[in-house]
């Protein structure tokens, strides 16, 4: 079985990571096909996997599966296409926007599966099997050894993580960053973790030797320092409810009993006291939750799905019905190839 893992963004690598490895141990072949961008900063863990940059060698791979933690993966390319996500954003609608391009859905949970398998029984011409999100086995199998000691964390200081959504009908950042300054004490530690396309003239006002700007594209270390998350309805929040901590949330669009919903920036100070008096508070109701949207947290997710792939025909048609053709799309692929040098779509 023939692997190719299609990347375009260095925030999808977590996803695929925990895949790479229980294909390794000789499951799979497997290879990387991601943008020039993804490609200058690849970390050492995969110095050993073949990488390629352009369609041609990519094509000549000639992968059974071409896994895609993204909205879209490349017509041209052979293979099965298979979705695995982004992220765990159940509540946004771009979430369950069908584009047209994969095979094979892998859902994070029933949740999820419920309105997939809806699709799937409109269009017929993909398939959806429930596997739980890969993301989770390298957040829960991630090596915390004297993590506080490599963050120059000092003892007894209370670690804050501040994970804001960029969506502007779901953001918080216009509302609590202007507070945090005023909110933040001098025994707490405070992270963020702007999303990408976050405005960055929000953050510069933000200026004090307790507050650290998280440049790295993989937030799993700080989701393991962190204490106590505060966000809006970003889908990190379940990443950070896997760990069984406290959430804070910001006038959250769903599931409001996962954590402390605020509505007003003038509430967060004492949600962060209450979340650090009784962290446990919710604690039912997180893992309640976590039942709908991700409920497989044994480490297992990534040995699941390398075992459904290796029983699954890539050749076969994966329902009963052909793909729309789907022009404008692959009209969209297109464009970015050539016109967009060293990005992937």
């Amino acid at each position: 079985m023939k692997l190719l893992f299609y990347v375009s963004k260095l925030y999808s690598l977590p996803v695929v990571q925990p895949l790479i490895t229980e294909a390794a141990a000789g499951k799979a072949e497997i290879a990387l096909f991601v943008s020039a961008k993804v490609k200058k900063k690849l970390p050492e863990a995969f110095s050993d996997i073949r990488v390629y940059t352009e369609l041609k060698n990519a094509v000549t791979y000639n992968p059974d599966f071409v896994l895609s933690p993204g909205n879209f993966v490349d017509f041209r390319l052979p293979g099965m296409k298979v979705e695995l996500f982004h992220g765990i954003g159940i509540e946004k609608p771009s979430h369950y926007r069908i584009r047209h391009f994969f095979d094979l859905y892998l859902t994070s949970g029933p949740v999820v599966t419920v309105r997939f398998k809806k699709m799937q029984d409109k269009y017929r011409y993909f398939n959806v099997i429930e596997t739980g999100w890969p993301k989770m086995d390298h957040i829960l199998n991630y090596d915390t050894t004297d993590i506080r000691k490599k963050f120059h964390i000092t003892p007894g200081k209370k670690v804050i993580l501040y994970a804001p959504t960029h969506s502007k009908t779901m953001e918080s950042a216009k509302e609590l960053l202007p507070v945090i300054d005023s909110v933040m004490r001098s025994d707490e530690v405070w992270f963020c973790k702007p999303h990408e396309f976050m405005d960055r003239e929000l953050l510069q006002s933000l200026q004090n030797s307790h507050f650290r700007m998280i440049d790295h594209f993989d937030i799993t270390p700080y989701l393991h320092l962190a204490d106590v998350m505060v966000s809006d309805t970003s889908s990190v929040v379940y990443e950070f409810m896997a760990l069984d901590k406290p959430v804070v949330t910001f006038r959250t669009m769903s599931r409001p009993d996962k954590g402390i919903d605020i509505h007003s920036s003038d509430e967060l100070r004492a949600a962060l006291d209450r979340s650090f008096a009784s962290p446990g508070e919710f604690s039912d109701m997180r893992k309640e939750h976590l039942q709908e949207v991700n409920p497989l947290l044994d480490g297992s997710i990534s040995s699941g799905i390398i075992e459904l792939l290796l029983s699954i025909d890539p050749h076969r048609p994966a329902g009963t019905r052909k793909k729309p053709l789907n022009l404008f799309r692959k009209l969209q692929i297109l464009y970015h190839s050539h016109f967009r040098s060293g990005y992937l779509r």
